[in-house]
């Protein structure tokens, strides 16, 4: 059911904050940027006068069986209108009151949002004050969607995030996966701390530039953007599934394999916990094993670094030194996650396999890239058509890929052109094609 409501009309609701919901992030400035709308809309109205409102946003509501409306979506909104509406109305009472905050980034950007609403209004005159009392009753409103099931609030929650903007589809598989653990609320609560506690920025890299590539390209399939459009193949399967499949996986956990399924729910939070410290694993060996110093320099393009942040933020001057450096990251970490074994060899024949394609072409974009990892032998320019991933993933034994006969040696005995001849070199090197001087 969907109502318009007056902004007090929506306070004076029995609301609650659920567990679940993600902490209180807004900032003093969201909150400057709030007053000012409001003061935008008052002065509008006051030019406009007849009927005029203002309207700043939907509400996503949830009614319980006690009566109680928590909110799905619109709660940043919500605390910030409340701390505004017990500045300009001492005394004013929610229902939201009366819950305990216990993040601590919700507690403190609750403390200094109203320190900071409570300064703005000790500067403003009285008439200035029932001005925002009057708007808060007759020009600001909300459009509040409210149901009787939590299902359809959160398939609310998503089509309303999905339509007008592309929101990241990692926030959509966190509401997901939520939605999933309805019957769990702790594990919700800790879930969604240590959700926030990520950098949401390598939380995107870890599904755009590796999972996502990986899960396609070990099934022959090109790989394509991350969008909110393919969040279902990582929305997992039910824990009361009584597929054949469902019940293996079940048994696995927490064991992933980033070509095989998982048990919606909190096991989508532990998976990625997985491969977010995996990832960082195999880079640490890269950076840390002295036998693999060669492949290191090539990877720091010859710079000397001091930590693997730094290996990580290398400029390479040619974003397809960039793509064959994440196409070995993707082919290690698919090798890794099935053995969970760093055999020198099978690293180096990664390594080589997926540099060669920087060699083997003048330019190299991401579409060379696509046909390269799923082995298609249709460029002659290639000297390697090995369909990688697909075989990493059909392996029995790690040797099978440390066993792999990887073409370098190039007909003319030339990178494709000659700002690659270097590294055309080094991998002759490690490949034991050339001579190191020991100059």
């Amino acid at each position: 059911m969907a109502e318009i409501k007056s902004i007090n009309e929506l306070l004076n609701m029995d609301i609650d904050i659920p567990d679940y919901q993600r902490p209180y992030k807004w900032t003093i400035q969201n909150v400057e940027e709030l007053l000012g709308d409001i003061s935008t809309a008052i002065n509008d109205a006051d030019i406009y006068r007849s009927a005029f409102k203002y309207r700043i946003g939907t509400i996503i509501l949830h009614e319980n069986d006690d009566g109680i409306f928590n909110v799905v979506d619109g709660q940043q909104r919500i605390i910030s209108l409340l701390l505004i509406k017990y500045c300009i109305t001492p005394g004013f009472q929610c229902t939201i009151f009366e819950k305990e905050f216990t993040n601590k980034v919700t507690q403190t950007n609750i403390h200094n949002n109203y320190m900071f609403i409570r300064e703005c209004f000790s500067l403003k005159n009285e008439a200035d004050k029932k001005n925002f009392i009057q708007a808060f009753e007759e020009i600001l409103e909300v459009v509040v969607i409210s149901v009787d099931k939590v299902s359809e609030a959160f398939q609310l929650f998503d089509s309303q995030n999905t339509r007008g903007k592309a929101l990241d589809p990692h926030d959509l598989l966190k509401a997901y996966h939520l939605r999933e653990m309805k019957k769990y609320p702790y594990e919700m609560e800790h879930s969604v701390t240590k959700w926030e506690a990520k950098d949401t920025s390598q939380i995107r890299e870890l599904f755009d530039l590796y999972l996502f590539p990986v899960w396609n390209w070990s099934r022959g399939l090109k790989s394509r953007p991350f969008t909110a459009k393919e969040i279902d193949t990582y929305k997992g399967v039910s824990e009361t599934s009584t597929y054949s499949y469902a019940r293996r996986a079940s048994k696995a956990m927490p064991c992933f394999q980033i070509t095989e399924t998982f048990i919606s729910g909190n096991d989508f939070f532990e998976m990625v916990d997985h491969y977010l410290y995996l990832l960082r694993d195999i880079k640490a060996e890269i950076y840390n094993n002295h036998s693999l110093s060669d492949i290191k320099s090539i990877i720091c393009s010859g710079k000397k670094i001091s930590n693997i942040k730094e290996m990580d933020t290398v400029k390479y001057g040619s974003a397809g030194f960039g793509y064959a450096k994440n196409l070995f990251y993707c082919a290690l970490l698919c090798y890794y996650d099935k053995f969970h074994n760093f055999d020198e060899m099978a690293v180096k024949k990664l390594f080589t396999w997926a540099f060669m394609i920087r060699v083997d072409m003048e330019t190299l974009g991401f579409d060379s890239i696509n046909k390269y990892a799923i082995g298609d032998g249709s460029n002659s320019r290639y000297s390697n058509a090995v369909a990688m991933f697909t075989k990493i993933s059909f392996a029995r034994l790690h040797n099978e890929i440390s066993s792999i006969q990887i073409k370098v040696k190039r007909s003319p005995d030339e990178a494709a052109h000659e700002k690659w001849n270097d590294l055309y070199t080094k991998l002759k090197e490690i490949n034991g094609l050339v001579e190191v001087s020991d100059e």
